[in-house]
């Protein structure tokens, strides 16, 4: 795939614009390292400083980072989704939460009055996938299973927004997943805003469904409130 002259856009402009497409793709997965700087030269035909220049611009975006020694790692697929892990480095998981009580519930409102019969299917295929991972203690199965059911959700949403902002967030949200079953006591299958949720979507009860991810969220605001006290 060797890139164009075209004197319409800069070359480096371009390389970025290529780079880009291979994250968005999934050619290149998240939290995976790139190839090295010899095989993308040869495979877009350009030089070393192009190519580092157009890796610098999104490594500033927050899609990439560069590790000195050891490669450049995918860190977001978009320039939004690396905005935010950005600026969630900065925030508490309080803020975090309140947050995503906007996204998920609009989402599972809209959800339930536009999800198909392929949505809900998709949505208790995932939730298997998650209690499986789970009773198995595999949490990085578990946790990849539980994001997707949340993005499946904001999918169904029939919003495309909606559903690309609460994508742009799935870095610092499965991150913090990750952190959950390591909390003494941590129910990682609850049956509100996951089991129940489907449930009213497949019943298109909008009403049912916010007040499930509500349960589910002042659960987790507990949780948050728990780490919070003096020992």
């Amino acid at each position: 795939m060797t890139l164009s002259t075209s004197h319409r856009q800069p070359l480096a402009e371009e390389v970025t614009a290529k780079l880009r497409t291979m994250i968005q793709t999934g050619e290149w997965p998240l939290q995976q390292r790139i190839p090295p700087e010899p095989e993308l030269m040869a495979r877009l035909g350009v030089s070393r400083g192009t190519l580092r220049e157009a890796v610098k611009a999104l490594a500033h975006s927050g899609m990439l980072e560069v590790r000195r020694g050891d490669g450049t790692y995918v860190r977001a697929t978009s320039e939004m989704s690396g905005a935010a892990r950005r600026m969630y480095q900065d925030h508490t998981g309080e803020h975090i939460l309140e947050v995503r009580a906007g996204l998920d519930t609009q989402a599972a409102k809209l959800a339930a009055k536009n999800a198909t019969p392929d949505d809900v299917t998709a949505l208790r295929a995932l939730l298997t996938e998650r209690d499986q991972g789970w009773h198995a203690a595999d949490y990085a199965a578990w946790a990849r299973a539980d994001w997707a059911f949340h993005e499946r959700v904001a999918q169904a949403s029939g919003n495309p927004l909606l559903h690309e902002l609460y994508v742009s967030f799935g870095g610092v949200f499965h991150q913090d997943l990750l952190k959950q079953p390591a909390k003494e006591g941590f129910d990682g299958i609850p049956h509100q805003g996951h089991g129940e949720l489907v449930d009213a979507i497949e019943a298109h009860d909008p009403d049912a469904a916010v007040a499930s991810v509500n349960r589910n969220l002042n659960s987790c605001a507990e949780w948050i409130r728990a780490e919070l006290l003096p020992l």
